[in-house]
Order: C-alpha cells, then sequence, then structure tokens
C-alpha cells in the first residue's frame, strides 16, 4: 500500500543532532522512497505557544526549510510549507477543538512537562496545541505519521478525534485514522553534558548538543569534551541501562551508522573511549559536515526558500481546503 505521510518540524531555530537522527533522517528515506506521498510542514503555528521574537521566527521558519532541503528532501518530490501559510489549519483546529475532550487533553503529560509547575501561566495554545496537531495530520487524509516517543500520545489523541467526529456525524472513514510510523534500531539523542536529559537547544552550554550548522572543528572539539565514565567502553547492552552516557554516544553512533545498538557495542568491545571518539567524530563529520555547508549556502538565497515555502504553501491548500470545505459542510455551515 502508499504511504500518505505527514509531519512537522518546529521553526525554533538551532536544529541539532536529535532532531536530525529522530525526524529529518526518516523524512528523508521516506521522501526516496517513490511509493510514499510526503508532506512536510514548517509547523509554524505550534513555535508560538511560547513567545518568540518576531524577526528570529522568520529566519528561523526559512533555516528549517534549508535544513529540509540540505538533508536531502527534495521539495519537486515533497511538499514542504509553513503551516500559517494554510489557514485550514486554524480553521480545523477550532472544529475539532469542538469535537476533542477536555478529559483527553488533561492526560497529555507533554504539556505537564513543558508548562512546569505553574501552568496557570502557559498559553492556552500550549493546552491545546494536540488539537491542531490532529488537523495538521487529519486535513491531508495521511495514512502514516513519523513519531518519537514523545509524540505518541498525540497521535493516539488525533486518532481519537478522527473516530469521535466519524462517529458523531455518522460518516464512516470520512476524517481518516493514521498509524504510527516508528524508527526501530533509534536511540532517543541526550545532551553530550547529561545523559539523562533530552538533547536541546535550550541547554544553556553549546557543548550539549551538535548543531547542524556545526563545521569539522566544532565536532571534533564537542566529541572530545563529551561526558562518559572511568570504566572501559562496555561489553554488551545490558551493560548500558546504568551508564548513560555511553548508552547516549553509542546510540548516536548506531543511528549514524544504520547499525544495532548490538554490533556497534560489539565494534568497540576492549577500546577506549578516545578510540571510539575518534570514530564517532569521523561518522559525525560524515554525515553532517555535508549538511552544515549546505544549510549556510541555502540561507544566502532567501527568495529560494521563499519560493519553495510558496509553492508548498499553494499545492498544501488545494489538499486542505478541499477537505475543510467538506467538514464545514459536515456540521451545517
Amino acid at each position: 500500500m502508499n504511504k500518505k505521510i505527514f509531519s512537522g518540524v518546529q521553526p525554533t531555530g538551532n536544529l541539532h543532532l536529535g532532531n536530525y537522527l529522530g525526524a529529518i533522517k526518516n523524512f528523508v528515506d521516506l521522501n526516496n522512497d517513490n511509493k510514499n506521498e510526503c508532506i512536510f510542514c514548517v509547523v509554524d503555528l505550534h513555535a508560538i505557544t511560547v513567545k518568540q521574537d518576531p524577526k528570529k521566527l522568520k529566519n528561523n521558519i526559512r533555516e528549517t526549510v534549508a535544513t529540509f532541503v540540505a538533508s536531502g528532501i527534495d521539495p519537486k518530490k515533497s511538499i514542504i510549507f509553513n503551516q500559517s501559510g494554510v489557514s485550514a489549519h486554524a480553521e480545523g483546529a477550532w472544529i475539532l477543538s469542538c469535537v476533542a475532550r477536555m478529559g483527553w487533553l488533561n492526560r497529555m503529560t507533554q504539556f505537564k512537562e513543558k508548562a512546569g509547575k505553574d501552568k496557570e501561566k502557559a498559553s492556552i495554545g500550549l493546552y491545546s496545541y494536540p488539537v491542531l496537531m490532529a488537523a495538521d495530520i487529519l486535513l491531508y487524509d495521511a495514512t502514516h505519521v513519523p513519531v518519537g516517543d514523545d509524540q505518541k500520545q498525540h497521535l493516539e489523541l488525533c486518532r481519537d478525534i478522527a473516530q469521535k467526529f466519524n462517529n458523531d456525524f455518522d460518516i464512516d472513514n470520512f476524517l481518516k485514522v493514521p498509524e504510527p510510523l516508528i524508527q526501530k534500531e533509534f536511540s532517543r539523542i541526550m545532551s553530550l553534558k547529561d545523559g539523562s536529559k533530552k538533547m536541546s537547544k535550550s541547554e544553556l552550554s553549546d557543548f550539549s548538543r551538535i548543531n547542524l550548522t556545526d563545521n569539522k572543528d566544532q565536532i571534533i572539539n564537542k566529541i572530545k569534551k563529551a561526558k562518559t565514565d572511568p570504566l572501559p567502553m562496555p561489553k554488551s547492552i545490558e551493560e548500558l541501562d546504568k551508564r548513560l552516557e555511553a548508552k547516549n554516544l553509542i546510540g548516536i553512533y548506531a543511528s549514524l551508522t544504520n547499525l544495532t545498538l548490538e554490533k556497534s557495542v560489539e565494534s568497540f568491545v576492549g577500546k577506549n573511549f578516545s578510540e571510539f571518539k575518534k570514530k564517532l567524530s569521523v561518522a559525525l563529520i560524515d554525515k553532517i559536515e555535508p549538511i552544515s555547508i549546505e544549510i549556510k549556502k541555502l540561507l544566502d538565497d532567501q527568495s529560494y526558500l521563499d519560493k519553495i515555502l510558496l509553492d508548498g504553501v499553494e499545492k498544501a491548500s488545494l489538499i486542505a481546503f478541499k477537505k475543510i470545505k467538506r467538514i464545514k459542510e459536515i456540521v451545517g455551515f
């Protein structure tokens, strides 16, 4: 069966190795499979759930497009667009928020994590953005959505909303219930400074992450200084659960080289961390340096990036407006 793929990335700037291995590398593989119809969205409406600097946001949107293209997503083959350019997303989110239930949203753990202790001060958008995510997906009749661990719950909500809408209006399979696409043999990418924390652009130290715009010397330096432990390289996968930093670095190596975690561990048994870090640096430079060079080149041609978005908005609009028109008719507008 041909897959219709929808996925999005927030334009928050400074995309890093975690974004690449967790999402973008997978997008490239999906884009390269001729059986797939892919739609990749720069989810700028999601980005404003927390306050953004308007000038930076505009630049970050372009940088996200540049990263997609530099990583190998072909804008002639896949649709690349920004969410705010297609008003059907906001319209769909409102209609579906009248179908979704408070109890469902109250169970979303990501809101609790992002809002922190003082959730009274969080925006309503941060609370209800899983409904907008559902609209993003359902407007395009997506059959499959690539998701990481942190988004599985949101996709479940999307499926619940689709099923409730179909039941409420007695219109079987009108909103297609999407399936998750979960990467096999993927290790969640953690901070280079602390193996218990996810790699994030919000961490103060730039040495906690590999940015997709880092050059060769920066990559070597960051891996040299990446936290390890005093023990030799692990002998088995079982050891990794007690050694978070080692697990993270070996997981990065496995993801970059398309090896299993087991094979990666076997390759370095009896060797020391300095030898492993050299090999890891080489793997990172091979993959990240060409992307970094291409991102910088693309950012010098803003009109080209804007044209990709305009073309993408046009193509996405043709699909989304047809669906929202029918949704409006079904609810009685």
